[in-house]
């Protein structure tokens, strides 16, 4: 119970550092978001649970085709927002947008043969 406990802190703060560091520079919380966190925590949990490289060599890769449609939110939110959607209507379809090209991607690389 205690493990659950220290990832869900470790996580949380990385989330909320991103978010006060952006209150004073969006340049540097830009940054510190850009960086693979999120995998690198669950690389960590994922190893520390398992002991199992493997498993994590397959995260990775697996990661590493799925950035791919996660860009289209990056693109798309900007767009939307400087063109004068409302935040909530911009992030809205933004999400519903990346989640398209998540699942086309899923398709693709299942018809490649690829495992993700």
């Amino acid at each position: 119970m205690w493990t659950y406990a220290i990832k869900i802190a470790v996580t949380a703060v990385v989330a909320v550092a991103v978010a006060e560091v952006a209150k004073r520079s969006p340049v540097w919380a830009a940054l510190l978001a850009s960086l693979p966190l999120t995998s690198i925590l669950a690389f960590v949990w994922l190893y520390a649970d398992t002991g199992d490289s493997e498993r994590v060599a397959e995260l990775a890769q697996g990661i590493l085709w799925l950035v791919l449609p996660s860009l289209v939110l990056f693109v798309a939110l900007p767009l939307m927002l400087r063109a004068g959607w409302s935040f909530w209507a911009s992030l809205a379809s933004s999400c519903a947008a990346t989640a398209g090209a998540y699942l086309a991607m899923v398709w693709i690389l299942g018809r490649m043969g690829i495992r993700a």
